[in-house]
């Protein structure tokens, strides 16, 4: 007896040992991690449950497109008021109230009784993780010397991006076991994890130079400008592309995204700083972030219903059979921040774009309806996973690394807006191809039309890192702030 009580405190001694030595920034690092996780989770997990979604209202399939659509341009156009927020009121309180607020959501989603009422409960989730994302970046940020951060950002942006990958997987067990209502659920302990952790560890932060004010107007403007882009697009396949009706919303949206812009080029403390795009690297990853994210979601979303609907997957079957993808990201993610510092971020995003763009045009190509997952959809997917690997958090970093403290929240908002969007516009984009299909005698193909778009739209986010990608100079950076 004594010996088993003295093997079990040395087995509790060394994790405590472990956790001491632990940096102070490593800890930050993975406690902000937690909640950059389930926000990037819950904009694919929902992918799997969308069959369970349509079988509970069977009536409101067009309606259950905004769940993915209302998430993402909810949570784009909240990030850059929540960086600015943060900035001025404390990044320690805006992380901790923006997780009770994605809590709140959740418990909201799962308890949904109509469509229309998830949809209102996920934009609540999307401004909860709004509010948390660019303030976790910003607490992360200090606690590392300059050299570091790249690396420290990688994990950071690693982390969200192999949640989102990984999303189809745990939502399907989860659909599978315990019904759709827990793919919200599961968020509930790990925000009162998070909560509770961030109380002790976590230092407040501010920006003292930041404005007390927010141009909310400015922030309409964009929400509803990408709002009615969306809906055109969603809406296509039973409006048609130029049909009066969307073309008038089509010239609206672009209306109010130029007000938008010239909005933040006149009032003196915009929604968006367009000083940032004086620094190259900030335009290099707001575009590759764009282009990237529109393809990687939308690849995540028709992957899992070629699955469920072609091969007749469950869903737990279809996230598994998708697994090796998150794997393989997971494997090269890391190294990937590491090899961006020595050779440049945008030779290794247009690697990793150009390596993800042949498996997805591989698949398009040479895909059947006949199952063959071992000897074609495996090693495919492994294939361009290593590619979203290489991918995912070098444009993270890249956007970020090298800007000076003062810019750090306002510099990933605008970063997680433009892949939001970007996010927002390809499922829209995808899902209207894949409904428009249904209506021919072919139903695959939406899906061959949709992995072409993709396979272009990431080949498109390599050039432009490879391209645009420039370290700033010190004159950028005074000019920029």
């Amino acid at each position: 007896m004594a010996r088993r009580f003295a093997k079990i405190s040395g087995v509790n001694g060394r994790k405590q040992n472990l956790l001491k030595n632990w940096s102070r920034g490593t800890k930050v690092l993975a406690l902000t991690s937690i909640g950059v996780m389930l926000v990037s989770l819950d904009i694919s997990i929902v992918n799997v449950a969308f069959g369970s979604f349509v079988a509970e209202w069977p009536e409101s399939r067009r309606t259950l497109t905004w769940i993915f659509s209302a998430y993402n341009i909810a949570y784009a156009a909240g990030l850059l008021t929540a960086g600015r927020l943060a900035d001025a009121f404390g990044r320690k309180r805006a992380f901790l109230s923006g997780l009770m607020i994605f809590m709140l959501g959740s418990i909201l989603c799962a308890v949904s009784p109509t469509a229309i009422f998830m949809v209102i409960a996920r934009v609540i989730q999307a401004v909860g993780g709004a509010i948390l994302t660019p303030a976790s970046l910003a607490l992360v940020l200090p606690e590392f010397a300059i050299e570091k951060r790249s690396a420290a950002i990688g994990v950071w942006g690693a982390v969200g991006g192999i949640s989102a990958a990984s999303g189809p997987m745990v939502g399907g067990f989860l659909v599978d076991t315990f019904g759709w209502h827990s793919v919200f659920l599961v968020n509930v302990p790990f925000c009162l994890l998070a909560f509770v952790i961030g109380l002790k560890l976590l230092r407040e932060s501010h920006d003292e130079t930041a404005p007390r004010t927010v141009d909310y107007f400015g922030a309409l403007l964009v929400v509803m400008g990408v709002g009615l882009l969306t809906l055109m697009i969603v809406q296509s396949d039973e409006w048609g592309w130029i049909s009066n009706r969307s073309l008038i919303i089509f010239a609206i949206s672009f209306l109010l995204l130029g007000a938008f812009i010239w909005r933040c080029n006149q009032v003196a403390h915009p929604v968006l700083d367009l000083r940032l795009f004086k620094l190259p690297f900030v335009t290099a990853a707001a575009i590759g972030g764009f282009a990237f994210s529109m393809g990687f979601f939308s690849m995540i979303f028709v992957n899992t219903q070629w699955l469920q609907v072609v091969w007749g997957y469950s869903p737990s079957l279809s996230g598994l059979a998708g697994s090796p993808g998150p794997l393989a990201a997971a494997i090269v993610a890391a190294p990937a921040g590491k090899l961006a510092n020595r050779i440049g971020h945008g030779k290794v995003v247009a690697t990793g774009a150009l390596i993800m763009s042949f498996g997805i045009g591989w698949m398009n190509f040479f895909i059947s309806p006949e199952i063959h997952y071992w000897d074609f959809y495996f090693p495919t997917m492994v294939v361009t996973g290593l590619g979203v690997g290489l991918c995912i958090s070098t444009i993270s970093s890249s956007a970020t690394a090298f800007l000076p403290q003062p810019r750090f929240a306002m510099g990933s908002a605008l970063n997680n807006t433009s892949r939001q969007i970007g996010a927002a516009l390809g499922i829209a984009l995808v899902s209207s191809l894949l409904v428009a299909a249904t209506k021919t005698d072919d139903p695959t193909r939406g899906f061959h039309t949709a992995w072409l778009l993709i396979s272009g739209v990431i080949l498109l986010s390599g050039l432009a890192m490879l391209t645009l990608f420039r370290r700033p100079t010190a004159e950028q950076l005074a000019q920029a702030t």
